[in-house]
């Protein structure tokens, strides 16, 4: 497998538009496109026996909202569900449930200390027909949603636009990223739909392809080390030396996150904000 192998992309898709994805499933794209969100936050509108389900209803913005509405075709929205609480998933829940009356379920234990779910869900829970699946490492809070018959919304843990942004402890974990991974590629799936970007049909291609470049850079990142310490900013300086603009901070965390990682399995050394390699 090369390492471009596992992306999935397209051309910025239309805003403000329900667009099909299989029976059952729409998607509604935010127009909120950016470095970290690609063409969008992806808005999926699920039907079930009792009416309807919101995954990740993403921005404020009243034009995106009046979309979904529209997208629900006259059912009644009865769930609003969030993968997780990064503010591009969690701003649009708290109008949308106020336009509806739905509640917002969540993971138990929110990661933001301003939000707290109406329903608090647990590891393999029954929502709107949906099972959850607890996927932490990008954040604390994260699930994944599954279908029955095989459909995995991964919100941003699984992207095939791009990999995805782990950050340091608390907040992430690059050993629970991966063992989340390894959790999805075992449930079987024959479709992944990401909060950002299109339908990934080759599901075990893409997670095992970012793995692999999760790894890759896990070992890049270990190479730089010295014996001498050096400091995070003079890592990421040398590990990122062809970084874009507005990405530094996103690299920065991700970097902590491999660091602790290495630290924890025993082959990196921190001395407050210096790593350096451990003996041989």
């Amino acid at each position: 497998m090369s390492r471009h192998d596992w992306r999935v992309v397209e051309p910025p898709p239309p805003y403000g538009q329900a667009l099909p994805v299989t029976a059952g499933i729409r998607r509604v794209v935010a127009n909120n496109p950016g470095p970290m969100t690609g063409n969008g936050t992806n808005t999926w509108i699920v039907d079930h026996d009792g009416g309807a389900a919101v995954i990740d209803p993403g921005v404020t913005d009243a034009a995106h909202l009046d979309a979904v509405e529209r997208a629900l075709n006259g059912r009644r929205l009865t769930h609003i569900i969030l993968t997780h609480t990064h503010h591009d998933h969690l701003d649009g829940a708290a109008p949308l449930s106020q336009r509806s009356g739905a509640s917002i379920h969540a993971w138990h234990s929110s990661a933001e200390p301003t939000f707290s779910p109406d329903v608090g869900l647990h590891d393999l829970d029954e929502v709107a027909g949906l099972r959850v699946l607890y996927t932490p490492g990008h954040a604390t809070d994260h699930i994944c949603l599954e279908t029955g018959d095989g459909i995995i919304f991964t919100g941003d843990h699984v992207m095939g636009w791009s990999t995805t942004l782990v950050p340091p402890a608390p907040h992430g974990s690059v050993q629970l990223f991966l063992d989340s991974m390894e959790r999805l590629i075992g449930r079987g799936s024959r479709l992944l739909l990401s909060a950002h970007g299109p339908a990934i049909e080759q599901p075990e291609t893409c997670m095992r392809g970012l793995m692999a470049h999760r790894l890759a850079r896990h070992e890049s990142i270990a190479a730089l080390l010295r014996p001498q310490p050096r400091t995070v900013e003079q890592i990421v300086d040398a590990a990122y030396f062809r970084l874009r603009p507005g990405l530094r901070r996103a690299a920065t965390l991700n970097l902590r996150a491999h660091l602790e990682k290495l630290r924890d399995d025993g082959r990196a050394i921190q001395t407050g904000d210096s790593w350096a390699a451990a003996p041989a």
